[in-house]
């Protein structure tokens, strides 16, 4: 053998063993993940309260157009419990890889003044990706009942203080802390009965358990339209174009209670940028298909989508505003 093969031999045996060795480089890339593309897999959205309420509804309306943007299947599971807050801490714990999102929602900033432990943060445990709808708020009685206007309401209430009752969708959601601060502004005094969802105030209310809620109007709104049910007033900034002739609580001279119940979508924080960018726009294609808007509005609720910025600042508003209307109502954090 002469030494110009022996040396051709022993360059071609050092390339073949450098090449069956992965470059370091590539090992981290792999190990990390970032070849797998983003979604591979079957999403989870987490809405922290029970089927048939009215995030649950709402989910329920959008998750099959963002899942068909996105080429995966968008699946709801919902984790009801302790006003939101169990699904609220499993989804603040969740690795942030776009796989795990919540139904965020009015209830979640709430949480950070009625609750002592809420086990998260409603600012710094999540990335908001944006608002995608809101809803009214509907003061209403039972059809049959003698109340016939906010004016009958108040009288009766003040000729038996303590003594009528009203129905929530449990402590710290809009139709109870939305109730408390109406009866503070008005200086009457009612007695709260909590129960576990909007659904729940309608059939309180309809079976003449409680005098009067006030739920979500989407929930409301079939049975005010069947003549089970009598809307007093909507607590909004103006009135609602499917019940045009009932007035708001501005315009029957109670200022300062304008509620409206909102919800969107968020993450765990540290999710990466590109993929909350790529949720943002499935949603907005999602919310601008008329078949989507439809069922929306014929649920009562409207599409209004917010951008991140603006969604986290709606969050920092309700805080603020659960604490003064804890405040004004003297309710002490649970």
């Amino acid at each position: 053998m002469t030494a110009n093969t022996l040396q051709r031999r022993q360059f071609l045996g050092q390339g073949l063993a450098a090449a069956l060795v992965p470059a370091p480089a590539l090992l981290c890339l792999g190990n990390a993940g970032a070849a797998e593309p983003w979604p591979a897999r079957p999403i989870k959205w987490v809405v922290p309260f029970l089927a048939g309420t009215a995030p649950d509804t709402t989910a329920r309306i959008i998750h099959e157009a963002v899942g068909r943007e996105l080429g995966q299947p968008v699946v709801i599971e919902n984790r009801g419990g302790v006003g939101g807050n169990l699904g609220a801490r499993q989804v603040a714990k969740a690795a942030p890889d776009g796989y795990t999102w919540i139904y965020s929602s009015a209830p979640m900033a709430a949480s950070m003044h009625m609750y002592k432990a809420p086990g998260y943060d409603a600012l710094k445990d999540f990335q908001h990706v944006m608002g995608l709808t809101s809803a009214d708020i509907v003061l209403i009685v039972n059809a049959a009942s003698d109340i016939r206007t906010l004016d009958d309401l108040l009288a009766k209430a003040r000729s038996a203080p303590g003594k009528l009752d009203y129905a929530s969708g449990g402590v710290g959601t809009p139709s109870h802390l939305g109730v408390e601060l109406l009866l503070s502004t008005v200086d009457v005094q009612v007695t709260h009965v909590p129960y576990k969802g909007a659904s729940e105030i309608v059939n309180a209310v309809m079976g003449r358990q409680v005098t009067f809620g006030a739920p979500i109007f989407s929930v409301a709104y079939s049975n005010i339209q069947a003549g089970k049910l009598r809307a007093l007033a909507i607590a909004g900034t103006r009135r609602n174009p499917k019940l045009p002739q009932v007035p708001t609580l501005t315009e029957l001279g109670v200022r300062g209670v304008e509620l409206t119940s909102w919800g969107g979508v968020s993450v765990p924080a540290g999710t990466p940028e590109p993929i909350v960018a790529r949720m943002r726009a499935a949603f907005e294609k999602a919310l601008r298909q008329p078949a989507v808007i439809a069922a929306l509005e014929e649920q009562g609720g409207m599409v209004t989508p917010m951008d991140a910025e603006a969604y986290r600042r709606n969050f920092t508003k309700e805080m603020l505003l659960t604490e003064a209307m804890m405040k004004k109502a003297q309710i002490e954090p649970m």
